[in-house]
């Protein structure tokens, strides 16, 4: 059962085939996403999607909404924010593995002063669910204010 405290979302998967070969279908609980992948589209560029590209949109969704709160709270709500999350995929001698994830945000907010934003920046990224979650990962920022 869900509680306030506890919202569960999900996601789900369906796979055919070999791993080079075969293909899957991912969906979201609230069906607003519905995408196909495959070895191709992880590895090699064809259409459709992937799992790193699916936590770069997660992280840098909630990163935004995070960012979007700290600013409001401080008493500068901002315009607009666009962010863009680049998650690293590294070949290793076991596999794969994602080492490092990239932000880097653009904020359009007035009456705000650079350190103040900063400090805001750093504590969004450190502080929304997706980064907390994603801890062994090594995460960056490059915040620009853009009044």
């Amino acid at each position: 059962m869900q509680t306030p405290d506890d919202i569960v979302r999900s996601a789900s998967v369906h796979w055919d085939g070999n791993i080079s070969h075969g293909k899957g279908q991912i969906a979201t609980e609230s069906g607003f996403v519905k995408a196909g992948y495959s070895f191709g589209t992880r590895f090699s560029g064809d259409p459709g999607t992937n799992p790193e590209e699916l936590l770069a949109a997660s992280h840098a969704a909630c990163f935004t909404m995070a960012m979007s709160l700290a600013l409001t709270r401080e008493g500068h709500p901002p315009e607009s924010i666009d962010t863009v999350a680049k998650v690293h995929l590294r070949r290793e001698n076991q596999g794969f593995d994602v080492p490092s994830i990239e932000l880097t945000t653009n904020v359009k907010a007035t009456g705000i002063q650079a350190d103040e934003f900063q400090r805001l920046a750093r504590g969004a990224k450190e502080n929304c669910p997706i980064s907390r979650a994603l801890r062994a990962v090594e995460i960056t920022l490059t915040a620009n204010l853009n009044p």
